[in-house]
């Protein structure tokens, strides 16, 4: 059987009830083969046990972004994190950010009497997500009763089931001056730091509304404050931010054309079902040596 370790010593015990439903013992760090780490925010604790048990085989990473992990991946083992795990949430609050948006929801939520018509259809609309991943599979599969026209950004540009185009990088910027919505969902690496700034905002429609459930440094958030403020875009819905959590005299707050989430793409009473299954299944890989799910490109860093 299988001995996997589980850190912080304060991880909550569903994750080591989800190792057992692997099918694997739970031990110390010093007696493990493979370690799940339960602490997204714990890179720094978990580079510590790393330098101290240098023996784990496999490491499992609880969050789809690791960019606070990078420091401490090395090419000696496997990876994974929760890639995937929470696409399923994630697209679902995007669907309801794309609708509250451009169809004038939030900006009605924010008035205390009768006012004149405002809005836009998201059907029919052309709508750009910079991302390939999970979130963005399942986005695509949620859009297609609206008869959108979908064009996705990914680092490489492979045809995706539902999208009409798939373009690198290089494309973003011809195609924001037709984007009806902007969809962040991609990981945050050196790339993509600062992606949306104010040239970016110059370039979109003055009714476009950009939607960021990837990482919040992905934006430049003093140019997104600008660009809202001055009616450059429509709008702004944001699941993270940068800084984060925002405080609550922050600029961003005050501004009708923006709304905030906390972070809640997934809640937490979410993701214990789902970070538990992905959990259980891959200590069942691990214990029949069969590869992975979610595994992290460490050259890549997600």
């Amino acid at each position: 059987m299988a001995r996997v370790a589980v850190g912080p010593d304060k991880t909550p015990e569903w994750i080591r009830d989800a190792v057992r439903a692997g099918g694997c013992d739970v031990v110390g760090y010093s007696d493990a083969e493979a370690l799940v780490w339960g602490d997204p925010y714990g890179a720094d604790a978990l580079g510590e046990v790393m330098r101290q048990h240098q023996h784990f085989r496999w490491v499992q990473l609880p969050f789809a972004g690791i960019e606070n992990f990078v420091p401490h991946l090395d090419k000696h083992r496997v990876w994974t994190s929760g890639k995937g795990v929470y696409a399923e949430p994630v697209a679902e609050l995007c669907m309801a950010f794309l609708l509250g948006g451009m169809r004038h929801v939030i900006g009605y939520s924010r008035v205390r009497e009768w006012t004149r018509d405002h809005g836009r259809y998201l059907l029919g609309g052309n709508i750009v997500i910079v991302g390939g991943g999970g979130i963005t599979t399942s986005l695509v599969r949620m859009l297609q009763g609206f008869n959108t026209h979908i064009t996705v950004v990914r680092r490489h540009p492979t045809p995706m089931p539902g999208v009409q185009r798939v373009v690198g990088q290089g494309e973003l910027h011809a195609l924001l001056p037709t984007a009806d919505a902007v969809v962040l969902a991609c990981a945050l690496t050196p790339e993509t730091t600062g992606l949306f700034a104010a040239r970016e905002f110059a370039m979109m429609k003055r009714d476009a509304w950009i939607v960021n459930v990837g990482r919040g440094r992905l934006i430049v958030t003093d140019d997104l404050v600008a660009a809202l403020r001055d009616g450059r875009i429509g709008g702004a819905t944001l699941d993270v931010t940068d800084p984060e959590p925002l405080p609550k005299e922050h600029a961003l707050w005050s501004l009708d054309n923006c709304l905030i989430t906390p972070h809640i793409g997934n809640t937490r009473a979410m993701a214990v079902p789902l970070l538990s299954e992905r959990i259980t299944t891959n200590c069942r890989l691990f214990a029949a040596g069969e590869p992975l799910i979610g595994l992290v490109d460490v050259s890549l860093g997600y």
